[in-house]
């Protein structure tokens, strides 16, 4: 019979190990990440690339293990969060009614200047009002976008503008679609609009924008300890205040073309107030 993988050497060292030291470095070995999953704000490969530095810096300070979880469409994602399949996020998803007894808890937020849901199109396009979009295709990232999709298509409902919808997943994919010319227009956020402009060298034209909004929420399920949730919120809260944590920020932001010295703070959730009585007054069909 072949000998066991381990050595005796390492056999004799777990065997000389106190049982409690034994079954805490077993119980260490067995504990499972928990699972981050950030709305799909951009393509696949650069929201990994964008969140994977931060949570991996994140993991270490807190010594909670995080693993990002993201689906193929902001959709997906979400999705997740609702079969109870996450421990934290980083969303606005989470503010209608029928969603707040879910029990998840706003501890953070990104600290950017305010966004606005848009309605944009390219900056040499012949539209000129949301008037001359009735009857044309504008595109949305997908139906759980608050602020890109429900603030902006219920504007067009208010106004008794009817368009073909068509959703693209993500933001850079409703771009994708307006600079290949099939779609009009695009729903949008402010925040992700500068970023694609930037990136592509492709400068927009806003036919209507909403009032100010903060940036989306850092939020734990209430699966999550008090202990790990007060670890990791600290971690991300004075990320930028560690010289390792401001460079990881730094990058990131870069990498999206986020403003110079974007960082994480606390938050409650009062910030919110617009997102949730939003969902009042909205069109049915949107809530």
């Amino acid at each position: 019979m072949r000998d066991h993988p381990l050595t005796s050497s390492v056999r004799r060292a777990l065997l000389a190990l106190p049982l409690s030291a034994l079954a805490a470095t077993v119980q260490a070995q067995e504990t499972q990440p928990l699972r981050f999953s950030p709305v799909n704000q951009y393509g696949i490969e650069l929201t990994a690339s964008y969140w994977n530095p931060i949570i991996e810096y994140v993991s270490g300070k807190s010594g909670v293990r995080l693993q990002l979880k993201i689906g193929r469409t902001s959709a997906d994602t979400t999705a997740y969060v609702l079969a109870n399949e996450v421990e934290f996020v980083f969303s606005n998803h989470l503010f209608s009614p029928e969603r707040d007894h879910l029990g998840w808890k706003v501890f953070g937020r990104r600290d950017t200047p305010p966004l606005f849901s848009q309605i944009v199109v390219l900056a040499d396009s012949p539209i000129r009002s949301l008037e001359q979009l009735a009857g044309q295709p504008v595109a949305f990232p997908g139906p759980e976008a608050l602020v890109a999709y429900k603030f902006s298509y219920a504007q067009l409902i208010n106004r008794k503008i009817p368009v073909e919808v068509v959703f693209a997943g993500n933001m850079d994919g409703a771009f994708a679609q307006l600079a290949s010319g099939k779609v009009r227009a695009v729903g949008a956020n402010s925040q992700l609009t500068d970023g694609w402009s930037k990136r592509e060298n492709q400068p927009v034209r806003v036919l209507w924008k909403s009032e100010p909004l903060h940036d989306l929420a850092l939020m734990a399920s209430r699966k999550v300890s008090a202990k790990d949730l007060q670890a990791v919120s600290r971690a991300f809260i004075e990320m930028d205040k560690d010289p390792q944590g401001r460079q990881v920020l730094a990058r990131a932001s870069e990498l999206v073309k986020l403003p110079p010295g974007t960082a994480f703070v606390a938050s409650n959730g009062s910030e919110y107030g617009a997102y949730r009585s939003f969902y009042q007054t909205a069109p049915v069909n949107l809530r």
